[in-house]
């Protein structure tokens, strides 16, 4: 992950891929830096739309993916930095937001995460056989 493609994330330094955390879980990238506290961030990656320019995420049932929301709920309650960064896997959507109706849970610790001071960004992305280029921020419905 380049800090440099995630905005809130350019002023991190040292970064640190797989590490464990909390009760089993392991972040993607653990951020660094003197000064500020440390930033946990999961990436997500998100291919489903089924409706138009809108990408949903899960696309099933994750009890996972809301352990790990739970732990970095628990992590920005702790004073550290946590963010959820949804990746967009296709190029025909604009916004991003929960499939509710798919995993219920999933939202309901999301929203309980953010209410916690989880951070959540969506990017797009541009794939091609050269490979996935990050091309910005996407909007965020709820």
């Amino acid at each position: 992950m380049d800090a440099e493609l995630v905005p809130p994330l350019k002023a991190y330094g040292t970064r640190r891929a797989e590490v464990r955390y909390g009760e089993g879980s392991r972040a993607d990238f653990l951020l660094s830096e003197p000064g500020l506290p440390d930033a946990w961030v999961e990436v997500k990656s998100v291919t489903l739309c089924r409706d138009d320019s809108l990408a949903e995420f899960p696309d099933s049932v994750t009890a996972r993916g809301a352990r790990h929301l739970a732990e970095l709920g628990r992590m920005a309650a702790a004073g550290h930095r946590a963010m959820l960064i949804y990746c967009v896997q296709r190029t025909d959507c604009t916004d991003v937001t929960l499939a509710r109706d798919i995993d219920p849970a999933y939202a309901a610790a999301s929203d309980a995460a953010r209410a916690q001071g989880l951070e959540t960004i969506a990017l797009g992305t541009h794939i091609s056989p050269q490979g996935i280029t990050v091309t910005g921020p996407l909007g965020q419905a709820s």
